[in-house]
């Protein structure tokens, strides 16, 4: 069957596990690469360990994200502590374009795996190895996923509320950032290839990928010698923004006001006229400075609105209730709102 996709003639050996690998080459598959993804005989991709379940049934064939990691793929499974098991994955090498691992550094040289050794198999090859902290440097050996990532990179201190430990991004963070640069750096060697006819090597690391989501923070403190701290629900631009408290046990209301007409129409719904003529208020940066009283402002309203009976917002104002999703067979509730919400 052929195929008009993009990268239908792009051919992928794929020998990563998890999250931040597989959704790399899940990518690629969509635009059309042919993937071969391996699996160990003796140990399950931690993936297949990790809900939601088919039918609510925890097993290692029926998670829901690890099938999303690997949606058209070819997937086998080799031993590779046997010699037929490397022999097969050398004949892959011969068929592959591209050759991905996810592994701790020195695994695919105790192999024989290595880059070198790979191009001694065919000279054009590419390679992409990406662990959490790299192939080299001090880290190097340190093992782990996205959450730790996330932690040694900086994201997890910046998260959470002033007066409480840090509360962290939520889940293996650095995960779900990684796979667009392992993606990206992978089709910029396809074309380097193209045009040159030489493979490389690419080294890259969960923390390093991430580290581009704190630019503005890095920003600060190199330009400004400030350093950013953990600050709840508020904004660096913007204010009033958070989730405020409603009327009765667990509920909450979203609330983001990002610029003067905003700001105008919030003060109509909850009808404080005198918010708008307090000159403290009248500009952004003033009510940056005075968020913390205008959150109390705020709160006083909020905290008699009923989530299911309450005065809507103007749709100038971005401000909806905080729904609870309750999972059958999940162990925790999730909460989400439409309103334009973050935690710096």
């Amino acid at each position: 069957m052929t195929s008009n996709l993009p990268l239908a003639d792009v051919r992928i050996l794929d020998l990563m596990w998890a999250m931040a690998g597989p959704a790399a080459t899940r990518i690629l598959a969509d635009y059309g690469a042919t993937v071969v993804r391996v699996e160990s005989t003796r140990r399950f991709d931690a993936t297949r360990t990790v809900g939601p379940f088919h039918n609510g049934q925890p097993g290692p064939e029926s998670s829901g994200l690890f099938y999303n990691m690997n949606t058209g793929k070819y997937m086998i499974t080799l031993d590779l502590a046997q010699r037929a098991g490397r022999a097969v994955i050398l004949d892959l090498v011969r068929w592959a374009d591209v050759v991905t691992e996810a592994f701790s550094p020195k695994a695919m040289r105790a192999w024989g795996f290595d880059y070198e050794s790979l191009r001694q198999v065919k000279p054009d090859i590419i390679m992409l190895s990406t662990c959490l902290m790299g192939q080299s440097g001090p880290l190097a050996q340190f093992a782990g996923f996205g959450n730790l990532a996330a932690a040694i990179s900086g994201f997890t201190n910046l998260a959470g509320w002033p007066d409480r430990p840090p509360a962290g991004p939520f889940g293996a963070y650095t995960d779900y950032i990684a796979p667009w640069f392992n993606a990206t750096a992978i089709l910029a060697a396809l074309e380097y290839r193209r045009r040159t006819g030489q493979g490389q090597y690419i080294d890259l690391s969960q923390a390093e990928a991430a580290l581009h989501f704190l630019g503005p923070a890095l920003l600060d403190y190199t330009v400004n010698g400030r350093a950013q701290r953990r600050d709840g629900n508020h904004d660096l631009n913007y204010a009033p923004h958070g989730v405020y408290p409603a009327a009765g046990t667990d509920r909450w209301i979203a609330l983001a006001v990002t610029n003067n007409e905003q700001w105008q129409a919030l003060c109509t719904v909850i009808e404080r006229p005198e918010l708008l003529r307090d000159e403290r208020f009248a500009m952004p940066s003033g009510r940056l400075a005075y968020q913390d009283e205008l959150d109390v402002q705020v709160t006083l309203w909020t905290k008699k609105q009923d989530l299911f009976r309450r005065k809507r917002c103007s749709k100038r104002v971005a401000c909806q209730p905080v729904r609870f999703v309750l999972c059958k067979n999940c162990t925790q509730t999730s909460s989400l709102s439409t309103a334009a919400t973050s935690s710096n």
